[in-house]
């Protein structure tokens, strides 16, 4: 295959944008001495509001084994994704599948007694994948995570951020596109993914949830794509990390990585996240976190040019 689009920058911004709007992350909180509110009942609270989720993994353990030192008394990191929202955009946004599944942190820092759990705003989601932010369907998703958070959070309530963001440094998402030779994009999809999913590991990357999402798309006569698949990929120092000083930043990790094939194509498309939405969302100023971004970003990048010689 061969790599017929390199990088492309996603600063969907206007003038001053980034000095003025609302954090794109944000964090719902609630005092929780009893410690009844549970990562398990936040995620029951988000299933029967109609959620998917993928998975809710107890990251205390993996940063115990690997690192000894905590920070945190809880933290989860929960993929989720709301398959309705997908199919109203899927179609004429496929962008949104960088966040099909979701992220989100769900964490108490050692001393404290709150529980937290952070999201990223339909605003924020707006701006990584060109989606406009008066879309009613990016709007209802919003106000179905605040409807899961108040179940799970009854006292719960959004906080104010200790910082605002800052402007993008770079571009916010990475896309390739390859070209499918031949007539047999199914033998293409399995030898691009295939040799995708073997360097992640050599390269210290986890992917701990795989979506075919256009099987829920064909469950529902949405014929647009031969594949859609998408990727949670997760960089275990990463998140131990940034997670020491912006724990919130559950919200874009794992992140998620699409590829399609539209019918009548020839071409698979790839895009995931850039770490600047999270340098800016986050303003993120500290080098330990920066450098451990960065270098993710580097080997990410290597790894889909890697593929994209084969």
């Amino acid at each position: 295959m061969k790599v017929i689009k390199g990088l492309m920058v996603m600063l969907l911004l206007i003038s001053g944008l980034y000095a003025t709007e609302t954090n794109h992350v944000r964090v719902f909180s609630m005092e929780n001495k009893n410690g009844k509110v549970t990562p398990k009942s936040i995620q029951e609270a988000f299933e029967k509001t109609g959620f998917m989720v993928e998975a809710n993994n107890d990251m205390l353990v993996p940063f115990k084994r690997d690192f000894h030192k905590l920070y945190h008394k809880v933290y989860n990191l929960m993929v989720l994704w709301d398959k309705a929202t997908f199919r109203k955009l899927a179609v004429k946004y496929p962008k949104i599948a960088l966040f099909t599944p979701l992220s989100m942190s769900i964490y108490t820092m050692k001393g404290d007694t709150t529980i937290n759990v952070s999201s990223l705003s339909p605003a924020g989601i707006a701006a990584m994948t060109g989606i406009p932010a008066n879309e009613p369907a990016l709007a209802a998703l919003g106000q179905k995570i605040e409807k899961a958070l108040k179940q799970a959070m009854p006292k719960g309530a959004f906080k104010k951020m200790p910082y605002k963001m800052a402007k993008p440094q770079g571009p916010l998402v990475h896309e390739v596109s390859f070209k499918i030779k031949g007539n047999d994009w199914e033998e293409a999809k399995d030898d691009l993914e295939m040799a995708f999913e073997g360097e992640l590991a050599p390269n210290g990357f986890v992917s701990p949830v795989f979506v075919d999402l256009n099987y829920d798309l064909g469950e529902h006569d949405i014929d647009v794509y031969d594949f859609f698949d998408a990727y949670s990929i997760c960089k275990i120092p990463v998140i131990y990390t940034v997670s020491q000083k912006h724990p919130e930043a559950g919200a874009f990790g794992p992140c998620t990585m699409y590829l399609y094939t539209k019918k009548g194509e020839k071409t698979i498309h790839m895009a995931f996240p850039t770490v600047y939405k999270w340098f800016s969302a986050l303003n993120i100023q500290d080098k330990a976190s920066r450098d451990v971004l960065l270098d993710a970003q580097k080997k990410f990048e290597k790894i889909l040019e890697k593929l994209g010689t084969k």
